[in-house]
């Protein structure tokens, strides 16, 4: 909490922490070593962000990265909700419409990073998803 004259008001942190930025430097790896062109990382609009927008030969990917420390949270891709695949969706038409792709392919794809101390991040990915969530 930080204090402003008459206000308390909650510090806003990081979209993404020392873990989340490991797991979305991993999967950057792991797609490139795929095939993928990395466009972007962390596009960021108001309404949300995608960690990273790829091309797959003539696909254009936007990528959510989930990355853990312990399968105590649950199983990664069960952290891409209906309401994550919305807000994605969201921020990804946002990206479409400004870079005029509407004629291009598009897919979501999510990455699931398992970090542990003393051996290599364990990765897995799931191509195309999900669909829009308009």
């Amino acid at each position: 909490m930080s204090f402003f004259p008459g206000k308390l008001q909650k510090e806003k942190k990081g979209a993404t922490g020392p873990t989340g930025r490991a797991g979305e430097d991993a999967a950057t790896a792991f797609l490139r070593d795929r095939g993928y062109r990395i466009i972007a990382r962390n596009y960021r609009r108001r309404f949300g962000e995608i960690d990273i927008i790829a091309e797959d030969g003539a696909v254009l990917v936007f990528v959510e990265v989930k990355t853990r420390k312990s399968a105590r949270f649950g199983n990664p891709f069960e952290a891409v909700d209906r309401r994550k695949q919305r807000q994605i969706s969201r921020v990804a038409l946002d990206y479409i419409t400004r870079h005029k792709e509407e004629n291009r392919p598009a897919r979501f794809d999510v990455v699931a990073v398992e970090l542990q101390k003393g051996v290599p991040p364990r990765l897995e990915i799931i191509k195309d998803a999900f669909e829009f969530c308009g």
